[in-house]
């Protein structure tokens, strides 16, 4: 097992006996006197509620990153304090799972916090292709 020291709260876990091909660790914690954030699903929404990049898988996900990052600010978190997500895609070709994955990786860069992709049937705003959940940690 290895751990990744972060300057946030946060403590990203790897196991040397899972695949190292997954782009994320597979467990983080926190320490107890943490305060956590669950954080609703982030989704491509303009501030006048219309969906933003119809069509778009990356378009959407890039969207719902600007989203999650401004709700985690408002928590008084950022990227680097988040434990895990899980990523939905309106999809059942890989291709777009991989297509929203990839912004979504490229957004945390080095904090590769334990993640699942989900490809569902339907999400809950016309023309929504992507929505991002989040919990995170940080102290107050």
């Amino acid at each position: 097992m290895s751990v990744s020291p972060q300057s946030s709260l946060v403590t990203l876990i790897r196991s040397t006996q899972l695949s190292d091909a997954a782009e994320y660790a597979y467990a983080a914690t926190a320490p107890a006197d943490a305060r956590l954030i669950f954080l609703a699903g982030s989704c491509p929404l303009e501030e006048d509620g219309s969906t933003a990049a119809i069509g778009d898988y990356a378009g959407q996900a890039a969207k719902c990153m600007a989203n999650l990052e401004l709700a985690l600010k408002a928590a008084g978190a950022t990227l680097e304090d988040v434990l895990s997500t899980r990523v939905l895609v309106a999809s059942s070709a890989q291709a777009d799972l991989v297509t929203a994955w990839e912004v979504v990786r490229d957004a945390f860069g080095s904090h590769d916090a334990p993640s699942t992709l989900l490809g569902v049937t339907v999400l809950g705003y016309d023309h929504q292709l992507v929505e991002i959940e989040a919990v995170a940690a940080v102290r107050d």
